[in-house]
């Protein structure tokens, strides 16, 4: 019974929570691909083609090449996930929750009239996750090796998550000349988490089971973290704008006072305590250019380094009995974005764009991300914004990725917790954004 589930699905736990930090949306791994209408309009391809006061987040030196501003974006964002257990006589279940609002400000403007300094910033919602599974049979019985007659209960997986980031990005940006902007924001990330998932023994919707393996964290905790982004923005002529920025990681130390039991390994519970998970956002590094074809028409493309290894590959949770059975195992990422924009008339402007990222999981790590099914590749956008008058501006987004399936591989190992498991994933969302202009 113990070789059945040995580590089966337990490090997909914290690898959902540390999948809300920068989202578990419209996504590159975690990262939004956009803040903003105007940013999920362009699918992203923003370092190079500011365009909004988001732009503190992406690229600060963006601030320095907009008219002052305020924008307020919401989202609501809509992602359909399953987990698929029929390759051991499972079930296959939808998580329940599948509405996420996500609310963005951003501003600018210069410290006086005039001046080549200009002050801004954001504040974000840049991740709120949440799944929950209804209890799922796993397996029809505990140990197919078992006798007929022998006691040989069912296995049933049990997941949930509830997680949230919200940021604040104060930001300045210095125009050097007529070409070149440098841009610096601070990032203040503030995360909330609390999860969930387990493999019982026995039991149902009357009787508790046996916990065999499983991690019961949903005593919410939450954490400040700090980090920077630093970006240029040098007009090369008036056709050629190139652009370029750098996040760094931000670290977040989450507190949990657990239950003896609350973690669970091969049946036998660790003991009650203070325990500690650290996480971590990972660094990026976004390049970018954008073609001015003419006064109406532009195209923007870009490339992020997205650096997953460094922070998902492994994490662990430390207390009265240290666990460092959490492998993610999580590939670094580039995303490529493509977007135009065209301007119908003073007041008009329509955009289109394609975001395009292979999943930083693979199949061999499919066992350990089943509540995070972070496999969405491919994000089709669309947007408009119009001028109502000289202060007041209006807009909005479309986003759509199909549906993108990843399925583990059999195998007899009994430290390896892939057992044909799917995970798949579809996102849709809708952004409405109402600008003021100073």
């Amino acid at each position: 019974m113990k070789k059945m589930v040995k580590r089966t699905l337990l490090a997909a736990s914290v690898a959902a929570a540390v999948g809300a930090m920068g989202n578990a949306w419209a996504t590159n791994g975690y990262e939004l691909i956009g803040i903003g209408s105007y940013q999920m309009g362009m699918a992203g391809a923003v370092v190079a083609a500011p365009g909004s006061a988001m732009t503190a987040n992406t690229n600060p030196a963006g601030l320095a090449d907009i008219a002052p501003q305020a924008d307020f974006s919401l989202e609501a964002f809509s992602p359909d996930r399953h987990v698929n257990f029929k390759a051991t006589g499972g079930q296959k279940q939808k998580s329940d929750v599948s509405m996420y609002g996500i609310p963005a400000l951003g501003w600018v403007a210069p410290v006086a009239p005039g001046s080549n300094i200009y002050f801004g910033g954001g504040a974000y919602g840049t991740s709120g996750l949440g799944v929950d599974y209804p209890q799922t049979m796993y397996s029809p019985v505990t140990n197919p090796m078992a006798p007929p007659s022998s006691s040989n209960p069912p296995l049933y997986f049990r997941g949930y998550s509830s997680l949230s980031v919200m940021e604040l990005a104060p930001a300045v940006a210095m125009k050097l000349n007529d070409r070149l902007s440098v841009g610096f924001a601070l990032n203040i990330g503030y995360l909330q988490a609390s999860f969930l998932q387990q493999i019982v023994s026995g039991g149902g919707n009357t009787s508790p089971g046996t916990v065999l393996q499983g991690v019961n964290m949903t005593r919410s905790s939450s954490a400040f973290g700090l980090g920077a982004t630093l970006g240029v923005l040098y007009k090369v002529n008036r056709m050629w704008t190139v652009g370029a920025a750098y996040t760094s990681e931000q670290r977040f130390e989450l507190k949990y006072n657990l239950a003896p039991g609350d973690i669970t390994v091969n049946a036998m519970p660790y003991p009650g305590g203070r325990y500690t998970l650290v996480m971590k956002t990972p660094q990026m590094f976004a390049v970018g250019a954008t073609a001015h074809i003419n006064p109406s028409l532009s195209v923007s493309g870009q490339i992020k380094y997205i650096g997953w290894k460094h922070v998902m590959n492994s994490l662990s949770v430390t207390g009265p009995k240290n666990y460092n059975g959490f492998t993610p195992k999580w590939k670094d990422q580039t995303a490529y974005a493509l977007a135009v924009n065209y301007k119908v008339n003073p007041a008009l402007q329509v955009r289109a764009g394609i975001n395009y990222a292979k999943s930083p999981i693979r199949s061999n790590e499919v066992g350990y991300n089943l509540i995070l099914p972070a496999v969405v590749e491919t994000h089709y956008t669309a947007g408009v914004s119009y001028q109502i008058n000289k202060h007041w501006g209006i807009g909005g987004a479309l986003m759509y990725a199909p549906k993108k399936t990843y399925t583990a591989p059999m195998t007899t190992s009994q430290t390896n917790p892939n057992k044909g498991q799917k995970i798949d994933l579809s996102e849709s969302a809708v952004s409405f954004n109402l600008k003021y202009v100073f």
